[in-house]
């Protein structure tokens, strides 16, 4: 029965989220601090668009990019926030970003072309170049460097096989940012090498600190650029499964007709709820991100006062602490966490190899349930250290 798998298929891992989601979904008692997903609902006016487009009867499929209105509105969203000027031609509404990330390596990619991947990082990636039967070349981020990426670290990792990188800031899972001042170096990396960019930039609203800034915004950067967004974490509408791509035309061609074999049109009453979130729930949007800043810095102080070293990050909604000294792998700590405290936290590794010795930690649930699970994390870190 083997032989009848696609080997592709069979090498790829099943996702380490996924693994402690599923386990915690049958133990009602534990408290998960694991899941990438904003504990709001959906904005109401979000929601009553939503519901408004069905009483209209808006239940038909939508062109293959995305419904016009919608991409418009994307454009003009793009320009207002991040000084980005696309045309709806540039733009494809896909199934979530995951949809966009996979189809954005199928569109670029042929066999053996290589990807530098730069981990800790979000788990589709790697699967994703392979699936598209390209090589991921994995780059370590590291926690001196604030977990940015370098330019030195790209020059190590590049070959004559090198086609592009993929760009995931803010990070998850580390929560790390890259200001202009970083990404300049790596935009002429780019440049340099002849190179194409995915950048992923779901978390984009969801910055502390610092206002975010696209790749594809930097000077001649447009035309190799491939920008991936969506409104899951920001309008807190991961069930609506909407994202969207934005890229050179000539690339955003290819990537049409990839969505339209492989899955036709996004939904539809997504779209029209999404035309509504970029309008006008710039404020809900703002309340949501405060609502987070306030629960970082929690996070951060508790952190301190149990003695765990912990980055700070300045992006999405994710903390990555340090639990190196305890000589546990991530995941046996994780495991143990989850067995003795009921708290569910994912092991660093998860997000690559180099994630040992980290957890992630998500901070998108609320004040008391954090109370709680940083207590008992609390009660389990000094059996650790007696």
């Amino acid at each position: 029965m083997k032989d009848m798998l696609s080997k592709k298929a069979v090498m790829l891992e099943p996702s380490g989220i996924r693994k402690f989601f599923d386990i915690v979904s049958e133990m009602p008692e534990a408290i998960s601090l694991g899941v990438g997903e904003p504990d709001f609902d959906t904005p109401w006016r979000i929601r009553e668009e939503g519901i408004y487009s069905l009483e209209k009867g808006r239940t038909f499929y939508t062109s293959n990019a995305g419904l016009k209105e919608l991409r418009d509105e994307i454009c003009r969203y793009l320009k207002r926030k991040y000084h980005m000027h696309y045309t709806n031609d540039e733009i494809l509404v896909s199934v979530g970003g995951s949809e966009g990330i996979d189809v954005a390596l199928r569109a670029i990619i042929n066999p053996g072309d290589e990807v530098i991947v730069p981990q800790p990082s979000f788990v589709c990636y790697v699967p994703c170049v392979i699936m598209a039967d390209g090589v991921p070349v994995t780059v370590e981020l590291k926690e001196e460097h604030k977990f940015k990426l370098t330019r030195e670290q790209l020059e190590a990792a590049v070959t004559d096989k090198t086609k592009a990188i993929i760009m995931s800031f803010p990070n998850n899972p580390t929560g790390a940012i890259m200001t202009k001042k970083d990404l300049e170096p790596i935009a002429d990396f780019a440049k340099e090498h002849d190179l194409l960019v995915i950048s992923d930039e779901i978390y984009s609203e969801l910055t502390y600190g610092h206002k975010h800034v696209s790749i594809g915004a930097l000077p001649d950067m447009k035309e190799r650029t491939i920008v991936i967004n969506g409104f899951s974490k920001a309008f807190a509408m991961t069930g609506w499964r909407l994202g969207y791509a934005a890229a050179p035309e000539i690339i955003m061609e290819q990537m049409v007709k990839i969505h339209q074999y492989g899955i036709m049109a996004a939904p539809t009453t997504s779209q029209y709820a999404a035309v509504e979130a970029l309008r006008a729930c710039d404020d809900e949007v703002e309340e949501m991100k405060n609502s987070y800043n306030q629960r970082r810095r929690y996070l951060l102080h508790r952190f301190k006062e149990l003695g765990l070293e912990c980055f700070e990050p300045e992006g999405a909604f994710y903390a990555f602490p340090s639990i190196k000294e305890f000589g546990m792998s991530s995941e046996k700590f994780a495991e143990e966490l989850l067995k003795e405290q009921k708290v569910a936290i994912v092991p660093g590794t998860a997000f690559g190899a180099c994630g040992e010795g980290y957890l992630r930690v998500s901070y998108a649930y609320s004040i008391d349930e954090l109370k709680e699970a940083l207590s008992r994390l609390g009660t389990f870190i000094e059996k650790l250290r007696r």
